[in-house]
């Protein structure tokens, strides 16, 4: 009799866990509180793919945003439209043009106090309406997208009624001033609701104070919940797009690259160009700013000047397409333009970031000679690694070699090898690494030792 006792009691208890496991729900919340961006749409695609794996039951956006880009905004739009899971929106104060759009994508929307949704009207940088064509394909989305939670059918006593969940008219009032709604908003204005109005006009459920009380509201307060928390190359990512950093990279691409040019061999100024200019396009490609054809354009232009350089005398067609498609492939990958078709805005766009690419240009050639001739001081550190007299077997002291490429100022020498625009000279029975001053110079031509400067020797090409 007891061992039924305690047999009964075992198989109550596992029915009772089972029936409240089985009652438990789980919830994601996702955080979107910046501009939306290339930014918010990765981790939004991110967040979705981890609530799916996490198996939740909801999932929750929790939005504080004036706006941003319409493209990564239709992008997370359409991911939600498409998410299986329902997706519930709790906006915290703002969900303004951009914000707006992702908000009436959602399932359910609910508001804090004081909370605004609407102005989706489609503006440049300056905040001045874009033409038309982009608040036509903006009205028509907007629609579109409050057509997607289709219709209510209310019955009452007298009639029974059907009408949109979420109107279709209105959302199209958040875009474009013209739209007329008796009774709403007169067609000189562009709708954006109160939390109060959007309750009144089925563009809100509920009012709540804040997340937790609409948690405890919908009776999810002791739901399992997972927060999206961005990765630590998420963070980097974010750090590396600053236009401030970016600027400063773009100083480290050509500064190396200068540096190089003026000290070949040394090995850690094109290594530093190199890293630098990973640095710089990697995030940007991530971000789906840069594309395939920007990078590449800047590469063609880094192989035109190094062709201008070493292999064609002088500095003509090749090196001058080759510092324009350098600043060019930088400047391009800043901006989001993927088929070469420049609108007004993307034109503004472009002077901006051509202007923070010249700048970090002028800033690294004037950087660059400063720090030429302080690195290769001969008491510097890197004065050892510039090109010194190299006379093989000699066993002169620095002093003394000093002494002797001083002296040789003035001299005719032959190229022993070619100089582009660096290789070695033949003095007498002697050989001397050099630079030429005016670029490419044939082996075996006479040249002439102009200068020793920073313990390098100037030559140009010698004429009788």
């Amino acid at each position: 009799m007891k061992l039924k006792f305690i047999f009964c009691f075992i198989v109550i208890f596992f029915a009772i866990s089972k029936l409240s496991f089985a009652d438990s729900k789980k919830i994601y919340v996702l955080d979107i509180k910046k501009e939306i961006g290339p930014s918010a749409w990765r981790q939004t695609k991110d967040a979705i793919a981890e609530a799916k794996e996490f198996k939740a039951d909801y999932f929750f956006i929790r939005m504080n945003t004036y706006g941003g880009l319409v493209v990564d905004a239709d992008s997370i739009r359409s991911a939600i439209l498409d998410f299986q899971t329902p997706v519930f929106v709790y906006i915290n104060k703002n969900a303004a043009s951009a914000g707006a759009l992702i908000s009436i994508a959602c399932d359910s929307i609910y508001m804090s106090d004081g909370a605004n949704i609407g102005a989706a009207t489609v503006v440049n940088q300056s905040g001045q309406a874009m033409p038309d064509k982009y608040q036509s394909y903006m009205r028509s989305t907007m629609r579109s997208t409050a057509e997607s939670h289709s219709m209510d059918t209310i019955i009452t006593k007298k009639d029974t009624i059907i009408r949109w969940r979420r109107d279709p008219k209105i959302a199209e009032a958040m875009v474009d001033e013209s739209v007329y709604i008796k009774g709403l908003i007169d067609s000189t204005k562009v709708l954006t609701f109160t939390t109060d109005e959007a309750i009144k006009y089925n563009y809100c459920e509920g009012k709540y104070s804040n997340f937790e009380s609409l948690l405890k509201a919908l009776k999810l307060h002791e739901s399992e919940m997972k927060i999206y928390k961005p990765t630590t190359v998420e963070k980097l990512i974010d750090i590396m797009i600053n236009p401030v950093l970016q600027g400063i990279l773009i100083m480290f691409i050509i500064g190396g690259l200068y540096f190089e040019l003026q000290t070949p061999g040394i090995g850690f100024a094109i290594a530093v160009s190199f890293i630098s200019a990973l640095l710089y396009f990697s995030p940007l490609y991530i971000e789906g700013l840069a594309e395939n054809w920007e990078i590449i354009i800047f590469i063609l232009g880094v192989i035109l000047i190094g062709v201008e350089l070493f292999v064609i005398p002088g500095f003509g067609v090749a090196g001058i397409s080759g510092i324009i498609l350098i600043i060019g492939g930088l400047s391009l990958s800043m901006i989001d333009n993927v088929d070469f078709n420049f609108s007004t805005k993307n034109i503004k766009d472009l002077m901006s970031s051509m202007l923070i690419v010249l700048l970090a240009l002028i800033s690294a050639i004037v950087g660059g000679i400063l720090l030429t001739k302080k690195l290769l001081a001969k008491n510097s550190i890197l004065g050892n690694f510039a090109l010194h007299t190299v006379v093989e077997g000699s066993t002169l002291s620095e002093k003394e070699q000093e002494n002797e490429a001083n002296s040789l100022i003035g001299k005719i020498a032959i190229a022993k090898t070619v100089l582009r625009p660096s290789g070695k000279i033949l003095v007498d029975t002697e050989i001397y690494d050099a630079v030429s001053l005016y670029g490419y110079i044939e082996k075996s031509k006479q040249i002439r030792i102009v200068k020793i400067e920073n313990q390098q020797c100037f030559v140009e090409l010698y004429e009788k």
